[in-house]
């Protein structure tokens, strides 16, 4: 089985609109970083996602420290700075669809959002 996992801060004052979007670049982005072959096998099975949250950025670096040592390929979403946030701020982070398996030792213990 395969998942994509979407990872949101929650320290940021944003608007939901402005998260959804985010949201939706991370599973954008991330989905480019994999091959057309597992994106086929992923959206066979119903194309399961699952978005966590985190407290903080230390805590997003953190899963992110832990998915590159894992070698599993993500995407970091930065903000462009053009309206409720600074240039640069990190907001998500997503990956895969991968192993549900694999993703699961990284994320596992996160919350849903």
């Amino acid at each position: 089985m395969y998942k994509q996992v979407i990872i949101l801060r929650k320290d940021l004052h944003a608007g939901k609109g402005k998260i959804i979007a985010h949201a939706v670049h991370a599973a954008i982005g991330a989905m480019r970083k994999v091959d057309d072959e597992i994106i086929e096998k992923w959206e066979s099975e119903g194309s399961k996602k699952v978005v966590l949250k985190v407290r903080d950025l230390k805590e997003l670096k953190d899963v992110e420290g832990n998915l590159k040592k894992s070698k599993i390929p993500y995407f970091l979403v930065k903000d462009a700075g053009l309206t409720q946030l600074k240039a640069g701020t990190i907001t998500a982070l997503g990956i895969g669809p991968i192993e549900e398996k694999k993703v699961d030792k990284v994320t596992g213990k996160l919350r849903l959002l």
